[in-house]
């Protein structure tokens, strides 16, 4: 019965020492991910000819939902480098990529929108219509900070700076 049980204890031993050995491999697993085009942000090539275009679009009711919508929708355009919207003027302006992106492929997109959107006078220009405003305000906003032009009692460069007091950015200024 002695043999027995040193016949047991050495194999439960053995048992312990092989079953605890620590140098166990982690399990390497492959997981696939499915990436969306909303996560992927088109690259813009730098060697591109970029155009800027500009045109009316007819049919928004709506700031939120018509506007920013179609913004949307172009700005997602692979060659698009910026579109903006303006509900306000109903006027889009978008910077595209001319060899991926044409002036027709931008109505369509705007119609594939809605059926009730239509797109008039698309025209290329060099600079926004916007950024001319801008720029033109910039110039004109020093001139309008003159003392002539915030007091009507000012007598002593009245004359000098009227025609300045004028412009159209001043009277929009004082607005």
């Amino acid at each position: 019965m002695k043999v027995f049980k040193n016949i047991i204890t050495i194999a439960v031993l053995a048992l312990v020492v092989v079953a605890c050995k620590n140098n166990a491999e982690p399990e390497v697993k492959t997981v696939e991910v499915a990436v969306s085009k909303k996560d992927v942000k088109p690259t813009l090539d730098p060697n591109a000819t970029y155009a800027k275009v500009e045109f009316n679009i007819k049919g928004m009711t709506c700031a939120v939902g018509c506007a920013k919508t179609i913004e949307k929708k172009m700005a997602k355009m692979e060659g698009v480098k910026m579109a903006k919207v303006d509900f306000d003027k109903e006027l889009a302006m978008v910077e595209f990529d001319e060899a991926k992106v044409t002036p027709k492929s931008l109505k369509e997109a705007v119609s594939k929108v809605s059926d009730i959107y239509e797109v008039k006078e698309i025209k290329t220009v060099e600079e926004f219509s916007s950024e001319k405003k801008s720029e033109v305000k910039k110039a004109c906003k020093a001139d309008c900070k003159m003392a002539c032009c915030k007091d009507k009692a000012a007598t002593k460069d009245k004359m000098a700076c009227a025609k300045d007091c004028k412009k159209d950015c001043c009277k929009t200024e004082k607005a």
